[in-house]
């Protein structure tokens, strides 16, 4: 498995460049757009996400567990930035943090890989304050009985292994509910530029009441 995820680190940018290209990365700006105040980005991977941050955030903190992510990531942290950033090592399953001290938590792309979804969903409600927003980009299971989900369900074992522990078949929209997070906003899209098994998707805005 670290063979697999030194090689993932490394080309991780170069596997996603024509899903960054043909609208991911369109998506990214528009929903960090909407981040504010001390923020979190759980598995922030290569740091896909580091040009988005708005001057309206005042600290980023990144958690990553992955030490192959973590040093892709270091090598694009900004000399200057308006606002402080912290690296963190770390699962989202347990993130060593008090509770209520975000006003923003960034997933993109990985509730699909942690190995706990339950438990994750439940820290990100702990440390966002009452009001908080949960910003979220994420592939999920196909429509029920279809004959993609069919395929996805087919696949998901070997896909665990060969990508990192990503899951093809989550209802991440549900989990989300169940968790106790109300979700504000939410636009159901297929994913440009990745195999089919791993389009159909969610993103959106989620708050903790």
């Amino acid at each position: 498995m670290s063979i697999i995820s030194r090689i993932t680190a490394k080309f991780y940018d170069k596997i996603m460049q024509d899903a960054e290209m043909r609208g991911l990365q369109n998506w990214r700006a528009e929903l960090l757009s909407n981040a504010t105040g001390v923020t979190l980005e759980i598995g922030a991977g290569t740091g896909s996400n580091l040009q988005y941050y708005p001057d309206t955030i005042s600290k980023l903190i990144l958690l990553e567990p992955d030490p192959h992510m973590r040093r892709q990531l270091s090598l694009k942290l900004p000399a200057n930035s308006p606002y402080s950033i912290e690296l963190l090592t770390g699962k989202a399953e347990s993130i060593l943090l008090p509770d209520a001290i975000f006003n923003t938590v960034i997933c993109a792309l990985v509730l699909c890989s942690v190995k706990n979804i339950e438990k994750t969903l439940s820290e990100l409600h702990r440390v966002l304050v009452p009001g908080g927003k949960l910003i979220f980009i994420e592939h999920i299971a196909a429509t029920n009985n279809s004959h993609r989900l069919k395929w996805q369900r087919r696949i998901e074992p070997l896909w665990k292994v060969i990508a990192s522990g990503c899951h093809l078949t989550r209802s991440t929209e549900e989990q989300l509910i169940q968790a106790g997070f109300v979700i504000k906003d939410i636009t159901r899209e297929s994913m440009r530029g990745v195999p089919p098994i791993v389009r159909p998707s969610i993103r959106g805005v989620a708050v903790k009441q």
